[in-house]
């Protein structure tokens, strides 16, 4: 029986040595062989976090080498414009949450919306996820809102939903913070000037904001957005308008009566369409919803046919209520939705067919918030079929709270 023991243990002894062997190998492949097979395999930020967990502490690669070499094997994906474009927006706090986020997924899912708006940069300046571009890592300007944005627009686009990035332009309180040089400042006294809000702004003027704002455009474009959306681009509209002085806009905005803060502005959308021109990107412009109305620059530098020439789309912001008691002869605008819409495409079909260019250029934003008003489904729907009743066939939907009327949308 002693003998037959020895035996058994002999066995055991060298079954524990292949299997040894085997982990030993095993774990060989594992971490020599991943960044072999990795530009076969790669799916996203996933594989840093997973070879990190595994491999960062025996191998001695750091996080941000494994970082960089995945990223090197990231190659954006782009898909067509829908002819017909019917998006609604997406915060980018909202993108970074997937419970949130797959809400307003499901509803690409499920109704006629084929196309998602995500803020890039909104109102606060700051850029929702991380970047290559050396130039605007030294602004520090990023805050990492959406550390999967190259995933999850890929998982869009797998899904044929057209993915639009919003860039909020003079807008930008953290570049003012940073670069108080480029700012609005106050005439008074030469501090900051700060809106209603309190919300500070750049000189539309200055070149290096131009530079910056192309710079983020086609950051964006590389981690796979089809389409730059570009707003605030204009002049302050409210707050102490008596108590304010543009440093790079003064000499040709008041000492110029022929030029102006219109073309200030057309100067700028003319650098865009240039400096982006050669990326592929389409790039569209929103602007106040009475530039379809209004033949001046309402104060702000924006007029439609000086815009038109340098966007592939041009995307007017007609909330009704947005617009003053009286408009269009309506005592109160909120009552009339389906007017304030009708009429104001209707005049920017003209306006666009006079400049001998497509009225389907013309792609409006529509509320579906309550601000002066309940809009629900039959508001919702009137916008929309006054978008519609007036030739035109995109449209976008805006809540800033992300929680759209989905009963007032088409069932797919």
């Amino acid at each position: 029986m002693h003998k037959k023991l020895k035996r058994k243990n002999k066995i055991t002894k060298t079954g524990f040595i292949i299997y040894g062997i085997l982990v030993a190998g095993f774990f060989f492949i594992l971490y020599f062989g991943i960044p072999i097979v990795a530009p076969m395999t790669y799916s996203g930020p996933s594989l840093v976090s997973d070879f990190n967990n595994n491999a960062t502490t025996s191998l001695g690669v750091t996080e941000n080498q494994i970082r960089q070499l995945a990223e090197e094997k990231f190659v954006a994906t782009h898909i067509q414009t829908p002819e017909a474009v019917k998006a609604i927006y997406m915060t980018s706090w909202v993108a970074g949450t997937p419970s949130f986020r797959e809400k307003l997924v499901k509803i690409a899912d499920e109704t006629e919306i084929n196309s998602i708006i995500i803020d890039i940069k909104d109102y606060t300046g700051r850029i929702s996820f991380k970047v290559e571009d050396e130039s605007l890592r030294e602004v520090g300007s990023v805050e990492n809102r959406i550390p999967d944005i190259r995933e999850f627009i890929a998982r869009l686009h797998d899904k044929g939903i057209y993915v639009m990035g919003r860039i909020s332009v003079f807008q930008d309180p953290y570049y003012v913070s940073k670069y108080p040089e480029f700012a609005v400042v106050r005439e008074s006294d030469g501090g900051i000037w700060e809106d209603y809000k309190g919300i500070s702004w750049l000189d539309a003027s200055a070149k290096e904001v131009w530079d910056y704002t192309v710079a983020i455009a086609k950051e964006s474009y590389n981690a796979g957005f089809d389409e730059l959306n570009f707003d605030y681009i204009r002049f302050p509209s409210d707050g102490d308008m008596y108590d304010i002085k543009y440093p790079f806009s003064e000499e040709k905005v008041l000492a110029d009566p022929n030029y102006g803060k219109a073309e200030v502005m057309r100067s700028f959308f003319k650098y865009l369409d240039k400096e982006l021109k050669d990326t592929g990107a389409v790039i569209s412009a929103d602007l106040f919803g009475m530039v379809t109305t209004n033949p001046d620059d309402l104060n702000i530098g924006q007029v439609l046919e000086y815009a038109e020439p340098y966007f592939d789309y041009i995307a007017p912001m007609t909330y009704p209520s947005h617009y003053p008691n009286g408009f269009n002869g309506y005592p109160n605008p909120n009552k009339e939705v389906y007017g304030v819409i009708k009429y104001s495409m209707d005049e920017a079909v003209r306006r666009m067919n006079e400049a001998s260019t497509t009225p389907l250029k013309i792609r409006p934003w529509l509320q579906d918030f309550d601000y002066g008003g309940n809009y629900d489904i039959a508001e919702v729907r009137a916008q929309i079929q006054a978008v519609y009743d007036s030739g035109l066939t995109s449209w976008m939907l805006w809540d800033p709270a992300n929680k759209y009327t989905v009963d007032a949308l088409l069932k797919e």
